[in-house]
């Protein structure tokens, strides 16, 4: 990248100490040459004049073309003492493109232009052989300046390339960071809030096709459903605060159920009035959290779904597991039979192929099948050691 290659804007300011120094230089090189233009040839006074503000206009378009305004400035200099302020900066503006094919040629011409204005002047052979090695310098310090500044402005254009591309690249990492804590918690909220609606619907359906119910066993089914609808709307809330904008507008994550919290969970679909017989041999208190969360959402969603797919039949809840072999997960359910059941809740087909990732992402399988008249969830996961 030639970031000097780029036009360079400056403030007021610059462009006033600019005109200020190209003045001063212009006052300096023409002070003592204007008096003797003055005494001698009044017409190339005001000659010299002239050509010292053409060459003060054409440094308006020293940036758009450098290379034009530096060869113009350059023919008209020897006829020209007050042109040197404005030759100066040109030339300097043009070295800090730091293209040499173009610094070299017109370094070249502002030394003959130097030369010749010298020997149209001053033609006295001492006076040339001083001014020529004094052009010289003059040309050398004014490129070397140039190239300075061009170096600068490289060097500060690609910092802030670099901290542009930097801002982006955290912008970007945010982002993403956001969608897949956004996209996990999407999955809590299905697993959560299908469990949740499965037991309101389970109870709704038992009052809508019960009619052998006393008053006190209404009472006590619109009771959970009133409870477990609470339940389903503060988790909803909770999951909805969690996805604002605003960190301000949600409340702390509350702590994930783990492996521990399988046996609530059991009590709870038992309570809703479903059959599960569990085989439990492994200490659901020892296992790591981030498998146990994910063996906790296993269970949750496959009772979850033996509610709504399969009202009324037994559920085989099986887990096995040591740290040394890891931990296998079956869940198995009829097939329901007979006559048609009351309407079911709506299906996702989410739920499952959701959690076969969720066990990927820590390093184990699951897998859902149909085995003769059973449907089938099975999974292994891993016990990470640390």
């Amino acid at each position: 990248m030639n970031a000097s290659c780029a036009i360079q804007r400056t403030s007021w300011w610059g462009e006033t100490w600019r005109l200020a120094a190209v003045l001063a230089i212009s006052g300096i090189a023409w002070f003592e040459i204007a008096q003797w233009q003055a005494a001698n040839h009044p017409w190339w006074l005001w000659l010299d004049l002239a050509l010292g503000i053409t060459g003060l206009v054409l440094l308006r378009w020293r940036r758009t073309h450098p290379v034009f305004v530096n060869v113009v400035i350059n023919l008209i200099a020897p006829f020209s003492a007050s042109v040197g302020g404005p030759a100066t900066l040109a030339l300097m503006s043009l070295s800090t493109r730091r293209r040499w094919r173009e610094i070299i040629p017109i370094s070249v011409l502002g030394l003959v232009s130097g030369i010749a204005q010298v020997s149209i002047m001053e033609p006295e052979v001492e006076t040339l052989a001083f001014s020529i090695p004094f052009i010289m310098a003059i040309i050398a310090v004014t490129v070397g300046w140039g190239l300075y500044i061009g170096s600068r402005r490289e060097l500060l254009a690609g910092l802030h390339e670099r901290a542009q591309r930097n801002e982006a690249e955290q912008a970007a990492k945010v982002y993403q960071a956001r969608a897949a804590e956004r996209t996990r918690i999407a999955r809590e909220m299905h697993d959560v809030m299908a469990h949740r609606i499965s037991l309101v619907t389970m109870h709704a359906g038992a009052l809508a096709y019960r009619d052998d119910l006393d008053a006190s066993q209404v009472k006590e089914t619109a009771a959970l459903i009133q409870q477990t609808s609470h339940q389903a709307l503060e988790e909803l809330r909770e999951v909805l605060g969690l996805l604002r904008e605003d960190p301000g507008d949600a409340h702390p994550e509350p702590p994930q159920p783990e492996a521990f919290d399988i046996p609530d969970l059991v009590s709870e679909s038992v309570a809703a009035g479903m059959t599960v017989r569990v085989d439990l041999s492994v200490d659901l208190a020892a296992v790591p959290t981030s498998t146990g969360r994910t063996l906790y959402r296993i269970a949750q969603e496959s009772l979850t779904n033996a509610r709504k797919h399969a009202p009324g039949v037994a559920v085989d809840l099986q887990l096995h597991g040591s740290p040394h072999d890891g931990i296998t997960v079956r869940v198995t359910n009829p097939l329901p039979v007979g006559a048609a059941v009351s309407p079911r809740p709506p299906s996702s087909g989410l739920g499952l192929v959701g959690l076969s990732e969720r066990a990927a992402l820590v390093g184990g399988r699951l897998d859902h099948r149909l085995e003769g008249q059973s449907f089938v969830v099975e999974g292994w996961l891993p016990w990470p050691t640390n």
